[in-house]
């Protein structure tokens, strides 16, 4: 799912409304988390929300719509609670009830984009303190609704914004058919809230690492290790970066597999490295982990989260697992006691946040890539860094936020550049794309358009492909390139030692209602060049082809060969495969 900012949103033109609610007067008061006291007591701001848009193909009534929305907001008690401020200036926080309302146009003025239209609205409407603090939106076009769902992130976090999806489309179904929806009320986070304060508080060791990383920091919470400028809140630079595709983040998992670590603790480790590289000091970062300790909150909405602490000293892969392991471990106390000997969080201007999000773990889902689905971060000003990662089926994304001044475009800037090109080199040497036949070792890489004049040539080295293969080059260069730009296609080649391209083949992923909505896996065009057949490398691309497919849903592999191809057969049968179909071909 592509994480953005407001400003970077991809937005059509069209007519912007809001649906405003009916709101009661303030009820029963509420459990206060201790991340909701710090950031709703910072008071009213604009860009204090987080959203969610997404896209449907047909248009929706409105009256449709607000029906499914207030089933949502009736599913979800944090959507029906609102803060007001205590005697005591504290946040204080109150069941409301939420009734139907009306929409409200939002006219993009002259020379406003869509963009700017839409942050002012939720700027307006999503403050800790607004009543309520959440908003749906819709951009109306010929070509489909875009919805936008917003709120303060006192309610909020990512995980609890594809809930509200996933539920809205629910109740949107179950409207269009003429029922009403059907969602139960799920846990409160309030009740969360109460829960955690009835935890026990931490035990001395937990309270004394605290202690050594924040007094390693300077006596704050962990701060960016390079300058970043004046030390005031700045306008916000915001930059998105796709840092691996789809065959990369593979290749990337398959090398943490290997080193027997998670994704996170082998990107912790490339962080470590940079950071030591280009500071010359320890990784040390404020991490935010998840607080749905329980089944019991997988489909609740609220802000579950809490804020750890990780330091990384050492780049290797187990030592970055172990301190990803120590953070976690932190952040499962109370705060409101770990941080109590600073009189609450000991924030600095710098202060430097890694957050991870690995989409394809978590128990909700909805269809991201169909419904254009985008995370959006509100526009703000600011004297930290703040780094998302999010890992889903097309790869691992980031989006960095920082104070746009000269030094912290230089060194948060640099720090990315680095950051990347370790990411996408330790992928592209992954033991995932390594092949070990006896004693030599080979590598399984995408065909590039200089590999194409290899990729004939074995092609055409037998007595099929000789009458067949041949056509002037442009055509293959040609065909390279329309094959290339699917995503769907894996144009493989693999290299011996001296990187001489002798082996290659082309693996198809099709997506399909047939067998139960079976994903399935092509494979064909395999050849390897004469003097490597009959050692092995053959069946070790096989199997390197059954984990590519693997790695992208697919649950059953099938192959192509010509009936003429006996020993082809023979190989294909010996490692697995039964000759259950009969393919045809017809020339057009």
């Amino acid at each position: 799912m592509r994480l953005t900012n407001v400003a970077h949103l991809r937005l059509p033109f069209g007519r912007l409304m809001g649906y405003d609610v009916r709101v009661s007067e303030p009820g029963r008061p509420l459990t206060v988390s201790f991340d909701q006291r710090r950031h709703v007591g910072a008071g009213d701001r604009p860009g204090s929300w987080m959203a969610i848009s997404f896209r449907l193909r047909e248009p929706v009534p409105r009256d449709a719509l607000a029906e499914a929305w207030l089933a949502v907001v009736a599913r979800h008690g944090t959507l029906r609670s609102t803060f007001v401020p205590g005697d005591d200036g504290e946040p204080r926080l109150h069941e409301v009830e939420v009734s139907a309302g009306g929409w409200v146009e939002h006219p993009v003025a002259a020379g406003q984009s869509v963009n700017d239209a839409l942050r002012d609205q939720l700027d307006s409407a999503c403050t800790p303190y607004a009543s309520p603090s959440h908003r749906l939106s819709v951009l109306e076009t010929a070509a489909g609704p875009t919805i936008v769902v917003a709120a303060d992130h006192s309610h909020v976090d990512m995980w609890s914004m594809l809930v509200i999806v996933r539920d809205l489309l629910a109740a949107l179904a179950d409207v269009r058919t003429g029922r009403a929806p059907a969602l139960a009320e799920a846990p409160a986070f309030a009740e969360h809230s109460a829960a955690l304060q009835q935890r026990p508080a931490a035990p001395d060791d937990v309270h004394r690492r605290w202690r050594e990383i924040i007094d390693g920091s300077g006596g704050t919470m962990p701060r960016f290790a390079l300058p970043l400028g004046d030390p005031v809140p700045q306008p916000e630079r915001v930059e998105v970066r796709d840092v691996l595709d789809v065959d990369d983040s593979a290749a990337f998992s398959a090398q943490a597999r290997a080193e027997n670590v998670s994704t996170l603790a082998l990107a912790v480790s490339a962080m470590t490295d940079v950071t030591r590289e280009l500071a010359g000091t320890s990784l040390r970062a404020v991490f935010p982990v998840h607080s749905r300790y329980e089944s019991t909150w997988h489909d609740s909405v609220g802000w579950f989260i809490t804020n750890s602490v990780l330091e990384s000293a050492d780049a290797d892969p187990r030592a970055c697992a172990a301190a990803v392991k120590e953070a976690v471990q932190l952040g499962s106390w109370p705060l409101e006691d770990v941080l109590a000997p600073w009189g609450g969080m000991p924030e600095a201007p710098g202060m430097f946040a890694i957050s991870w999000l690995d989409l394809r773990r978590l128990p909700v889902r909805v269809d991201a890539a169909g419904l254009e689905a985008q995370y959006i971060g509100a526009a703000i000003r600011t004297d930290g860094v703040m780094l998302w990662f999010i890992l889903d089926e097309s790869g691992l994304h980031l989006r960095c936020r920082y104070p746009d001044t000269d030094e912290a475009r230089t060194h948060v800037g640099g720090w990315l550049d680095l950051l990347v090109e370790r990411l996408r080199g330790v992928a592209h040497s992954s033991a995932g794309s390594r092949l070990d036949v006896d004693d030599r070792r080979f590598r399984v890489q995408r065909a590039v358009r200089a590999d194409v004049p290899a990729v004939v040539a074995l092609l055409a080295d037998d007595e099929l492909g000789r009458a067949r293969e041949g056509a002037e080059e442009a055509r293959y260069e040609t065909a390279f390139d329309v094959v290339a730009r699917d995503t769907s296609q894996y144009l493989a080649v693999v290299r011996d030692e001296a990187d001489v391209v002798v082996a290659t083949m082309q693996l198809t992923i099709i997506p399909g209602l047939l067998r139960s909505g079976t994903t399935r896996l092509q494979i064909e065009g395999l050849r390897v060049a004469a003097g490597e057949r009959s050692r092995g490398l053959g069946a070790a691309m096989l199997r390197w082809a059954h984990e590519h497919g693997r790695a992208r849903g697919a649950s059953l592999a099938q192959v192509t060969t010509d009936e003429v191809r006996e020993r082809a057969r023979t190989f294909y049968e010996r490692l697995g495969y039964e000759t259950s179909h009969v393919g045809l071909k017809r020339s057009l």
